[in-house]
């Protein structure tokens, strides 16, 4: 199967910008790298923050490469609307435009605020599926429905949503995610899986099954509970869904017989993070991919390999067997603070030879304050399936912390980024901010002109842990991150 390709974005114009990478912390590889601005928050609303734009994702199927992110930050949660940005040539050119019929502020909608959207490609059914999380204002800010957009032209435009699942009682909807069967030879080719959490329920997870191109859903509970579960699809069918747990672990369930029931979870490994000073927006969230064979690929942010916990790497554990999961290494081992990261690997490649992205934020030093902190984005890869890591480059930056969206939790790139490799390259997409105009933000989402490519390099120092106790408060029910 073609597994999960995650991430990339834009707008009407798809305008290359030569982005300078202005200071880089011990180990970052000095590079200019040019970025394409492929979308722009066309919103005006009084209630939201514009200019802003945060938290893409991204799939890509064949020469198509379709996105989705918020777009016009509330301070409380969600924004004005999802917008999507289409390539159909490889990321050489881009469509782009916000999806009807979700909110009031576009296409007839009738909720008041949408948030987390994600990407996936229905191959048997031939549709592109954006699924997001609505909110209402009526009382309080609510996880109102999880909707699921549909496109059966190749992205380029959308239907009004499908209701996946409604919130009734005290139910109150998080974080879900979308992905869907692409492998013919697989006994459930063409089921497409969403997760979300019940945040009114102790952040119960639910998982919803499509059989008919995400036309209609049927929702099963879990025996889980925690929040940003991203399924991913092995070439025989078994679903797998890493997410993280209420008590601050990284987990994973899995189905064996197409979402009819899910099986209880199995530990990947207990998360130990640092606080990303700055107040900034960040939670040890998992970025999941599976590559040819079907060996699934979890990355976090974690302070493990760093004694006394003073920041975070990217780490990653692996697993072939769907029950155990390997040992974490480390992703980067370049100095200063990693956080919110996205992985992509390589669909026509497996096992030692699979080529994987990751791209990520970073303070290039950990220990500064609100007015203070520099951030990045830094991008590593690896040619022989996370065995070595090539030295890390800076994309973008540094940008001030007053120059991007603030929210209830702290300022906000996402809670999430995104990475997909197509055509042999990295797609990496991030929201990228520059001094704001008076009270007006300029944040919007780019992508490396051309794509970057994947090499190798050596491995990561510091193979074994440093440090053995945990160093994240772990509240019985997380926070939302809505």
């Amino acid at each position: 199967m073609p597994p999960r390709l995650r991430r990339l974005l834009s707008l009407p114009f798809g305008a290359a910008i030569a982005t300078a990478a202005l200071v880089f912390g011990s180990g970052q590889a000095l590079a200019n790298v040019a970025l394409t601005q492929v979308s722009s928050d066309p919103f005006a609303n009084s209630t939201s923050q514009h200019k802003t734009q945060v938290e893409p994702d991204t799939f890509s199927f064949g020469n198509t490469i379709v996105s989705a992110f918020q777009t016009g930050r509330f301070f409380d949660g969600g924004s004005s609307d999802i917008c999507f940005a289409t390539s159909t040539n490889n990321g050489t050119s881009w469509t782009n435009g916000c999806l009807p019929g979700v909110t009031k502020f576009q296409g007839g909608g009738v909720y008041d605020r949408v948030s987390d959207a994600a990407v996936t490609f229905d191959a048997k059914h031939n549709v592109w599926m954006i699924s997001t999380l609505t909110i209402t204002d009526t009382s309080g800010v609510l996880g109102a429905a999880v909707l699921t957009s549909r496109s059966t032209d190749g992205g380029l435009t959308w239907a009004n949503p499908v209701t996946t699942a409604s919130a009734t009682g005290s139910a109150n909807l998080d974080k879900n995610w979308i992905a869907c069967d692409n492998t013919a030879t697989s006994p459930r080719y063409g089921n497409c899986y969403t997760e979300f959490d019940d945040n009114g329920a102790g952040n119960r997870i639910h998982m919803a099954t499509s059989t008919n191109g995400g036309t209609s859903w049927t929702n099963v509970t879990t025996g889980s509970t925690g929040l940003g579960g991203q399924p991913v699809v092995r070439p025989n069918g078994t679903v797998l869904v890493p997410y993280e747990s209420n008590s601050g672990q990284i987990r994973s369930f899995r189905s064996t017989n197409g979402g009819s029931t899910w099986n209880s979870s199995v530990l990947i490994a207990t998360v130990q993070a640092h606080t990303v000073a700055g107040s900034l927006r960040t939670s040890p969230l998992p970025s999941a991919e599976i590559d040819s064979a079907g060996t699934a690929y979890v990355i976090w942010q974690d302070c493990r390999f760093q004694s006394g916990c003073p920041a975070n790497d990217i780490v990653m554990s692996k697993s072939t067997s769907e029950t155990t999961w390997g040992a974490v290494t480390r992703v980067t081992s370049d100095g200063g603070d990693h956080f919110i990261p996205g992985i992509g690997v390589d669909p026509t490649t497996s096992g030692s030879t699979a080529k994987a992205a990751v791209t990520y934020y970073r303070y290039p030093t950990a220990n500064c304050t609100a007015s203070t902190c520099q951030l990045t984005v830094g991008y590593t890869s690896t040619t022989n399936g996370g065995t070595s890591w090539a030295a890390p480059t800076q994309l973008a930056g540094p940008m001030s912390l007053s120059w991007i969206s603030n929210t209830s939790q702290g300022r906000m790139v996402g809670d999430y980024i995104s990475t997909s490799i197509s055509g042999g390259k990295a797609w990496p997409v991030i929201a990228v901010a520059n001094a704001p105009t008076g009270s007006t933000f300029d944040e919007a989402m780019y992508v490396p002109t051309g794509g970057l490519a994947i090499t190798g390099g050596a491995a990561a120092a510091a193979a074994t842990p440093l440090v053995t106790s945990g160093h994240q408060p772990t509240p019985t029910v997380p926070p939302r991150r809505r």
